[in-house]
């Protein structure tokens, strides 16, 4: 093992004992100064150490606003961030806390989004395109409008509505429909968090968080699966009591 020499050991604790004043801090970080005190303010960066009346931060709150700026980057809230931190301060890795949000995250539908323009939107509705429905298609979070430029979430969706409309359903019921669909998968969603938040994270600061990460990754596609083959029997309990209504109808004196 070749030993460091003396010069060099001393460099490397002068700058490990180095500190900085908030400009010299925001500066090293590439983050202004105003940022730095909202940071202080959110209780996502420590107190300086005092001299007096000037504040003194050390290597540990530059590693600190580096690693806020990497996770931000990575599309974390500032709430989120302050948690991890919360969590690395209490001796966790923040790596595997890492690994349990992405795993928590991550999408949970492949659907690819199509964009095209409204005239193009009207030739695949004759006749049913209009302020209202594009309104309604909107605040439904089915479409996103950008000037001429409509972008549907998702091409699938699109598709079905397409086949329901041309077999003689009005768009408008189609997306009226489509609003109470999404209100009841809300709710279903909803509970299904609730369980496992009761059930599964509610605990996890007595497991291990690798193992948490594991559970949660099963968990995802046994959650689709419960809602897919749920809706598969209901819709055939349904459509089996539509056709019964149906041949009673025509088989009636």
């Amino acid at each position: 093992m070749t030993e460091q020499p003396a010069d060099d050991q001393g460099a490397a604790s002068a700058d490990a004992g180095r500190e900085y004043r908030i400009g010299e801090l925001a500066r090293a970080a590439g983050v202004p100064v105003r940022t730095l005190r909202y940071y202080q303010e959110r209780k996502l960066l420590p107190p300086p150490r005092r001299e007096g009346r000037i504040g003194l931060y050390s290597e540990d709150h530059l590693a600190r606003l580096r690693m806020i700026g990497n996770l931000l980057e990575r599309g974390h809230t500032l709430e989120g961030i302050r948690e991890l931190l919360s969590a690395w301060e209490q001796g966790r890795d923040i790596g595997t806390v890492l690994g349990v949000e992405k795993v928590a995250t991550a999408p949970w539908s492949n659907e690819v989004p199509v964009t095209m323009t409204l005239d193009e939107l009207a030739e695949l509705f004759p006749g049913e395109v209009n302020p209202e429905s594009v309104e309604r298609a909107v605040s439904s979070g089915v479409i996103e409008v950008d000037g001429d430029r409509v972008t549907h979430w998702s091409r699938r969706q699109l598709e079905a509505t397409v086949t329901l409309v041309r077999a003689g359903v009005p768009l408008a019921e189609v997306l009226a429909a489509g609003q109470q669909l999404q209100r009841s998968m809300d709710e279903l969603a909803a509970m299904f968090v609730r369980l496992i938040a009761d059930h599964v994270v509610g605990d996890f600061e007595e497991q291990d968080l690798g193992d948490l990460t594991e559970t949660l990754a099963r968990l995802r596609p046994g959650a689709q699966v419960t809602v897919e083959a749920g809706f598969a029997r209901a819709m055939d309990r349904q459509v089996r009591a539509a056709i019964d209504q149906l041949l009673g109808r025509l088989t009636s004196p």
